[in-house]
């Protein structure tokens, strides 16, 4: 109960002071490329239960049919210009703080995936559903896209099995730095999806990146 009204008090603050800075974002990202300010991707949030994280739109209109589909390389030629400022500094993650005031994110938690990638969860895996998603967690902290899912899943799993006030302060104090210079966006040579193949995903392989979440974070 404390934690949910936390979410609630902090998320509608960091909302009410962001918002010019969200307002200059949707101007620049209409006037620079075609399609909505808002992306929303379907994810999977505490106890499975699906829904659309929201995010501003850092990549042409209908990304996913081009290029390498769902998977995002570090310098993909689908990201627009606004679009990539807004990763390096991870403002595109703003309208997050939606899902936190409607209930399906917390501020610190494993970050939401795609319905594919929890699709192929070992039972031990799905224990990184037992609570809500977060903004921020103890592996984006700890390596973020840089690190195989495998070795991510299990930093959540540790952060679910030792969440703590302590614990969650250490996580938002090291995440300022990672705004400030944008780092470990993309897996590079070391991270990326290294379980069971994903129905319908053909990811990259060499040379290539992905988003946090296997995903492109349009």
């Amino acid at each position: 109960m404390i934690r949910r009204a936390l979410d609630i008090l902090v998320a509608g603050l960091a909302l009410a002071l962001a918002s010019p800075l969200l307002a200059l974002a949707a101007i620049a990202i209409k006037a620079t490329s075609r399609g909505p300010v808002i992306y929303r991707q379907r994810r999977v949030g505490r106890g499975g239960a699906e829904f659309d994280v929201l995010k501003l739109r850092t990549m042409v209109q209908g990304a996913e049919n081009l290029g390498a589909g769902l998977w995002v390389d570090a310098d993909d030629p689908r990201i627009t210009r606004v679009g990539g400022l807004l990763r390096r500094t991870s403002l595109d993650e703003l309208p997050n703080l939606w899902n936190v005031l409607r209930g399906e994110m917390s501020l610190i938690g494993p970050r939401p995936t795609v319905p594919e990638q929890v699709a192929v969860y070992t039972e031990r895996q799905r224990g990184r559903l037992a609570i809500r998603p977060g903004i921020t967690g103890w592996a984006q902290v700890n390596g973020r896209a840089s690190l195989p899912w495998g070795q991510r899943i299990e930093l959540d799993l540790h952060y679910i099995e030792h969440r703590s006030l302590a614990l969650d302060l250490r996580i938002l104090a090291r995440t300022l730095p990672l705004l400030l210079h944008g780092g470990d966006l993309y897996r590079g040579e070391t991270g990326g999806w290294d379980l069971p193949p994903l129905p319908g995903y053909d990811p990259p392989r060499s040379g290539s990146g992905t988003t946090e979440n296997g995903a492109p974070r349009t």
